[in-house]
């Protein structure tokens, strides 16, 4: 280490700059790099790494020279490592803003360009946090924390790596080397990044980084990486080579050539800094109630064939659309407690459902619920009617498809006989308890369903006669989830077995049929 390497400890700092927070960190920075090692230093920034990356590779882990400009960081290193002063003047003048560092490719530069394809170049940490909150802040109101994501092009490790190896077989004797180096600890571009951002971005946002359904996605794609992993069919860096007691990642020229004095020529040239896109994203909200349909022309889901609707509305739809625009998100999907066919009404205490609010910028507050509630039950069209809507959990999904086929269901049925009803009709169907029924997969849904015979409970039954008929009767029943009523009824053809016809002894068949009761603790009366 040369002898005459500036010292100044922080103690030291002039009491004129106490107030004076950026002549602090100069001062603080100034004491962190006081033994770097001048000629390595020159080589890399001959090499065009930028400065805060010189920093991250002699682990320099201090974030605050994220916060002092590039001019400012140039003159420290000057002072610290006795870089001739024409060498850096230069330097600063003509590749501060203009060249790219050749290892994080212009990320550690806060030099960008946006989606809109425009160079964006801010030498503060501060000010590239401030873009990021403003686009936060844009769409998303009411965030209570957030995680930051950053993804980097596989370039700039692969860059770094030649630049690490380098730096080990130039300098593995030197004492500061074997004292200061080491590739186990160097702060890597993504965390640097972070590092340096982060708590600029608590401040503006006014909330804490943690672990959290909120997260704000920094993503850096590079056109000359693309182009070289699309050239290739695969990474081209894709080989490693021992070195001392670990491994680095080298390219291919590198593990072919054993003159160091070209490892700048290994790497991959870049004149342009990376294209970057933020994106934000936020776990789903769940809103979950109970539906009741009154029509007999209304789907359950969506149902258009050859773009053409089948029936006047769905129920996925009138709820759907009348909950998005409230929690202003992306999408939404539909999850129900099992489904009815289209001209199957969903009466009684109704059925169990859930809006899945994708990337959602609001979470709905009860009031908002309450009005959401009352503008699907006013809708004109009168088609379904919605209770009981409340925020659930994540949980709520799974519990949801458990009740599809584990729960009770209740339905009635309008059944007509090929001959009139008896007093034994009735106490013969009543007496049935936990009837066990199989089920071959229904004529009509073999299309979109597999082949397969089903077993399936029908808890209880009674007949309820209809006054002035005697070949006409609503069937009440109970049954485990997924059963097939219309077959039960009919027998479809010998599939399903017994049947109301077989237990009958007659034909039998199925005019209108209601459900009544979908018995599940996720939406409680």
């Amino acid at each position: 280490m040369a002898d005459d390497c500036i010292t100044t400890p922080a103690a030291n700092n002039n009491n004129n700059n106490n107030n004076n927070p950026v002549a602090d960190e100069t001062k603080l920075l100034e004491y962190a790099v006081q033994d770097l090692p001048p000629l390595a230093v020159k080589e890399l920034i001959a090499h065009q790494v930028c400065v805060r990356c010189i920093f991250r590779l002699f682990n320099i882990h201090e974030g605050i020279y994220a916060l002092i400009c590039p001019t400012t960081l140039y003159s420290i290193i000057e002072k610290a490592t006795e870089v001739e002063a024409v060498t850096t003047e230069s330097f600063q003048k003509s590749e501060v803003k203009s060249n790219i560092c050749s290892v994080c490719l212009g990320v550690m530069q806060f030099s960008y360009h946006d989606q809109k394809d425009m160079l964006v170049e801010k030498d503060h940490a501060g000010d590239f946090a401030m873009i990021v909150a403003e686009s936060v802040k844009e769409k998303y109101h009411e965030i209570s924390s957030f995680t930051l994501e950053v993804s980097l092009p596989t370039l700039i490790t692969e860059n770094e790596s030649v630049i690490l190896s380098h730096m080990k077989k130039k300098y593995a004797s030197e004492v500061w080397f074997q004292e200061k180096f080491s590739f186990e600890h160097i702060i890597t571009v993504k965390d640097a990044l972070k590092l340096s951002i982060t708590h600029s971005l608590e401040t503006l946002l006014g909330v804490k980084s943690s672990v959290s359904d909120f997260r704000i996605r920094l993503t850096y794609e590079h056109v000359d990486a693309t182009s070289a992993e699309n050239k290739t069919g695969k990474n081209q860096y894709n080989k490693r080579i021992k070195s001392g007691n670990g491994f680095v990642k080298c390219t291919n020229e590198t593990v072919q050539s054993d003159d160091v004095s070209d490892y700048n020529f290994q790497m991959k040239k870049v004149g342009q800094p990376c294209h970057m896109t933020l994106t934000c994203s936020t776990a789903p909200v769940y809103i979950g109630g109970r539906y009741l349909k009154l029509s007999r022309n209304v789907s359950q889901t969506r149902w258009i064939i050859d773009d053409e609707r089948k029936g006047d509305a769905s129920v996925e739809e009138l709820i759907g659309e009348n909950i998005l625009p409230v929690c202003k998100g992306d999408g939404y999907k539909f999850h129900a407690a099992g489904r009815e066919d289209i001209d199957v009404r969903m009466l009684g205490s109704g059925r169990p459902f859930l809006i899945e609010i994708q990337n959602a910028c609001r979470v709905p507050s009860e009031a908002s619920i309450k009005e959401m509630e009352k503008k699907i039950n006013s809708l004109e069209s009168n088609l379904i009617r919605v209770k009981h809507l409340k925020i659930l959990g994540s949980q709520g999904w799974s519990l949801m498809r458990e009740g599809e086929t584990e729960k009770q269901k209740q339905y009635a049925a309008l059944v007509w006989i090929s001959r009139s009803i008896t007093d034994d009709d009735l106490e013969t169907v009543s007496s049935l308890k936990d009837l066990k029924v199989l089920q071959r997969t229904p004529i009509r849904v073999l299309h979109r369903r597999s082949p397969l015979d089903r077993e399936k409970i029908i808890h209880w039954m009674r007949i309820e006669k209809i006054g002035g008929s005697s070949q006409y009767f609503l069937l009440h029943l109970c049954t485990q989830a997924g059963t097939y009523i219309k077959e039960f009824v009919h027998g479809d053809l010998g599939r399903t077995h017994p049947s109301i016809g077989s237990i009958l002894g007659c034909r039998a068949e199925i005019l209108q049929l209601d459900v009544t009761d979908v018995k599940m603790d996720i939406i409680n009366e």
